[in-house]
């Protein structure tokens, strides 16, 4: 989440109208909300527990990174993608949002990603697990996964980290399922959780929200086609580029517009 919080902190957009933009979304609280902060862990501690034990998890997802313009206006960027992994090494995740379309393959050992509307591509060498690829991809080359805390294996660790209060928020339905809903508070950020009930407890949304920015800027990933051992697709990790795809020095690619989470006329900037 450290990864993420700077992204938002950081975020603004210098377009036509040139109005700044800081990420914003309102966070209710339910009046009948029952604080059981025990259970709350202990559902979550199962949630990461089972999380961790899958060898290998597909899943579709849709992201919502909410904005507002410095005169009130809301505004939403929505992406959808899939992400597809087998444990210790191997994890293929895609993304596209309208403005980019970006594939992510990692097979153990290299890092590859393909801008596909640019038919561009890098490559780094990250032996390692999906634990240090996560670690890598966020803190060195600011190109966080989708919903990356949730598949480390040390998640439970990683998102109790700092947490000052914990809620349960009693039950929610996401996409059809039931699920508990679960609300967590740390220093920099606010966060929720719902889990599926049941004996697959996956992560169904999660939400993130900045207390750094006024507002408290969300973005949130909600999940879907939730697969794991024998159900997940036979997939490759191995990357084949397009025909005539560029390959291009990671540093080139970081430097091209519509490649990241926003459009070409947003730019990063201070914090407002």
């Amino acid at each position: 989440m450290v990864g993420l919080t700077r992204k938002l902190r950081r975020l603004i957009v210098a377009g036509p109208s040139a109005l700044a933009l800081t990420l914003v979304a309102g966070m209710a609280t339910s009046p009948g909300a029952v604080a059981g902060e025990e259970e709350a862990k202990a559902l979550l501690k199962a949630m990461t527990d089972y999380m961790a034990a899958q060898k290998a998890i597909s899943f579709d997802f849709d992201a919502t990174l909410e904005v507002v313009t410095e005169d009130g206006q809301k505004l939403g960027l929505a992406s959808s993608g899939a992400v597809s992994l087998t444990r210790p090494d191997k994890i293929r995740a895609s993304r596209s949002g309208g403005f980019a379309d970006i594939e992510t393959v990692f097979d153990g050992t290299t890092l590859t990603v393909l801008g596909k509307n640019k038919n561009v591509y890098t490559q780094v060498e990250i032996p390692g697990s999906i634990d240090h690829l996560v670690d890598e991809l966020k803190d060195k080359y600011n190109r966080p996964l989708p919903a990356a805390d949730l598949l480390l294996t040390n998640a439970y660790d990683e998102l109790m980290a700092n947490v000052i209060d914990v809620k349960d928020l009693g039950s929610g339905v996401i996409g059809g399922t039931e699920c508990d809903h679960l609300a967590f508070r740390a220093k920099e950020v606010d966060w929720q959780i719902w889990i599926a009930q049941g004996d697959r407890p996956y992560p169904c949304r999660y939400v993130i929200a900045s207390k750094l920015i006024d507002g408290d800027p969300q973005y949130s990933v909600q999940v879907s086609d939730w697969k794991t051992g024998d159900e997940v697709a036979t997939d490759s990790f191995s990357f084949e580029a397009p025909a005539d795809a560029k390959k291009v020095d990671i540093a080139e690619l970081k430097k091209m517009k519509d490649m990241g989470e926003l459009p070409s006329h947003f730019t990063i900037g201070g914090k407002q």
